[in-house]
């Protein structure tokens, strides 16, 4: 049991739970993975036993208990906290901030830094479990591009017969989770027919194994990237165990508040025998211990940057894999219960993270799925995904005002992914979160504290959902700061600072606002990030109170391996104040920059229009646009690799 400095307690996972601020009222949560759908206060997929804490004179620290085993956390209102876990040992870091960015900074130069995701795995993804033939995902594809809706990968859970080679050669070399025999495989189920065997990913021989059969099958079926399932691991004959004897490890003195309350529930007997130990102590490692040989596996098969989506994950998962937030259900609480989880995993530093947008499990309707892909258009990980037997649910299956309002969602995504693709490159160097709450930028903002249903990508952009059946309108907080509306540049009034307000949001619009003191790269937006990444750039600067502001652009090919770490990237850092426009390129290691351009600037907030020097040359005035709200539009064709200075007067 320890103390803790004040009630603002955010993290431990995976788990269901109301808010992010977690309740401190007598409130337990186990950890031990399991194939769960998403469930109020039950243990979930992933085990991250880690939390951060606001303390009362507003430094942040964090705290990680490196253990594997079942375990669980009390939440008390002394405010304290009280682990128990039944194995392992007592293996505690702390992260001293003092800032929340900086926590999470320092915990995952400690973990393992994030992966950087391919470019292509930014685009919005389609997926469903049961198209059932070539001809249904045919005519998907083509009522997407009849729409010309914004999307790249498809993705389908049907399950082809294939061969037994993967088997055959992994009896051979002797990889499965065993029996506590140590000799004989366990058998288990899953979704293929017939039984299954686990492979056991902590000997390091399946490793090998494993890269192999994905490389070799790669020229099966082409792919671009893995998704790993089921891996907590799962069994559906969970109620058949008959080698789960009557002993401690199989049936424990204590057994923490998992679902169930049966550590063989759902999956494999804890005295079985994998490569490191009793499955008592690794089993909530298999999907961390898959992750890493599927990261390679997949960077080997296809020669460029890894993508992995793994279901299962610990503490350091997010240096091989991404994650989506489970088998949710197409319900209007489970869009809110997505922010909290997508908030969550990026302090557990998997930053690449998403919901299945309009709920996997159950029916949706028109109004839940419209608002759920406003909103899922800002998930790092943005996947529509449906189970098998429910109606279609893609963004061209609703009609025509359907695909209009979805497809200018998604085009605002794809106009800000050099942004997000730039924080991605922060986290993944710098450990930075890319989705975060309020209360990491505000963290001496009481009220900041508490908000979870609006969040930040990054420090400057702020996307606030309708997540309520009817609502036209959304009561937003607005902290300290000066900020912007997205859509036209108008300046939010003063009198919203540190209150809610109103804001207006009919059926066709997600509330955008943009936080001064930024600049943020944008590009305009195709079909595919393939075709985006062609179109000009474009800067939208958005001054603070003292007008000035900073942001950067990072640039490579998009999927390179390690392009980073050989230098092979584009980076500009851009710097507003005093009037003025500075774009520094600190390094310019990518070819390909060659070809793009910036085509406009818009500085947000001047009070008149302003004469224009672009690197001392006078700008045309009909090149320059300047409207009422304060916006002022600027074209110009300038190559992105150029350093610029630009001058305004007024």
């Amino acid at each position: 049991m320890t103390l803790v400095p004040s009630t603002s307690i955010y993290g431990f996972g995976e788990h269901e739970h109301p808010s992010f601020k977690h309740d401190m009222n007598f409130v337990r949560y186990g950890m031990f993975s399991r194939d769960q759908s998403p469930a109020a206060f039950s243990n979930l997929y992933g085990v991250h036993p880690f939390y951060m804490c606001i303390e009362n004179d507003f430094n942040a620290h964090g705290v990680l208990l490196l253990n594997s085993n079942a375990q669980d956390v009390t939440l008390s209102p002394f405010p304290s906290l009280t682990f128990r876990t039944i194995g392992g040992v007592l293996d505690f870091y702390m992260f001293l901030g003092p800032t929340p960015e900086n926590v999470i900074q320092q915990y995952t130069e400690a973990i393992g830094r994030p992966y950087m995701p391919p470019y292509w795995s930014l685009g919005f993804q389609l997926c469903r479990w049961g198209y059932n033939s070539i001809d249904v995902l045919k005519k998907t594809v083509e009522r997407l591009r009849q729409y010309d809706i914004p999307h790249d990968p498809f993705l389908t859970k049907d399950e082809p017969q294939g061969s037994y080679k993967p088997y055959e050669l992994g009896e051979e070399l002797g990889i499965w989770v065993n029996n506590s025999d140590g000799v004989t495989p366990v058998v288990g189920k899953a979704w293929p027919p017939g039984d299954s065997v686990y492979p056991d990913y902590t000997n390091p021989q399946t490793a090998e194994w494993w890269i192999h059969m994905c490389t070799e099958f790669k020229s099966v079926l082409d792919y671009d990237g893995l998704w790993i399932d089921m891996n907590e691991p799962a069994n559906f004959h969970y109620s058949l165990h008959p080698d789960c004897e009557e002993n401690n490890l199989n049936y424990p003195p204590y057994v923490p508040d998992i679902t169930g309350g049966l550590l063989a529930e759902k999956t494999l007997c804890p005295n079985s025998k994998t490569y490191l130990g009793y499955h008592y102590d690794t089993h909530s490692l298999f999907g961390w211990s898959q992750a890493k040989p599927t990261f390679y596996a997949s960077q080997n098969a296809t020669g460029k940057r890894a993508f992995v989506l793994s279901r299962s994950t610990f503490v350091g998962s997010g240096k091989y894999t991404g994650h989506w937030l489970g088998d949710n259900f197409s319900r209007w609480k489970d869009m809110h219960m997505s922010i909290i989880g997508m908030l969550e995993f990026n302090l557990f530093g998997i930053p690449y993270v998403g919901a299945d947008i309009c709920g996997f499990n159950e029916e949706t309707t028109y109004e839940l799925c419209l608002r759920w892909m406003q909103l899922g258009a800002f998930y790092p990980f943005s996947r529509n995904h449906n189970a098998i037997g429910n109606k279609e649910q893609d963004p061209g299956a609703f009609g025509e005002e359907f695909a209009e309002i979805s497809r200018s969602a998604l085009r605002t995504r794809y106009l800000l992914l050099p942004y997000l693709y730039t924080l991605f490159y922060h986290s993944h160097v710098n450990g930075n979160t890319v989705v975060r709450g309020l209360m990491h930028e505000f963290p001496s903002d009481p009220q900041a504290q508490e908000i979870d249903r609006a969040f930040l990508w990054g420090p400057a952009l702020m996307i606030a959902p309708v997540l309520e059946e009817g609502a036209r309108a959304v009561n937003v907080y607005f902290p300290e700061a000066s900020w912007f509306d997205f859509y036209t540049g108008g300046r939010v009034s003063v009198s919203w600072k540190k209150r809610f307000a109103e804001v207006p949001a009919p059926l066709d619009v997600i509330p955008l606002f943009i936080r001064g003191g930024y600049i943020l790269p944008t590009q305009f937006p195709a079909r595919t990030t393939e075709l985006s990444r062609q179109n000009p750039f474009s800067l939208i600067i958005a001054p603070d109170e003292q007008g000035e502001a900073s942001g950067s652009l990072f640039w490579d090919d998009g999927d390179s391996i390690d392009s980073i770490e050989r230098e092979e990237y584009f980076y500009v850092e851009y710097q507003f104040s005093n009037k003025a426009l500075k774009a520094t390129v600190t390094k310019n290691g990518y070819r390909g920059i060659a070809t793009l351009a910036y085509e406009t600037i818009q500085v947000l907030g001047f009070t008149s229009k302003p004469n224009v020097f672009l690197n001392g040359q006078t700008i045309p005035s009909n090149r320059i646009q300047y409207s009422s709200n304060g916006k002022t539009t600027l074209w110009i064709s300038v190559p992105l690799f150029q350093e610029l200075t630009i001058s305004f007067e007024y």
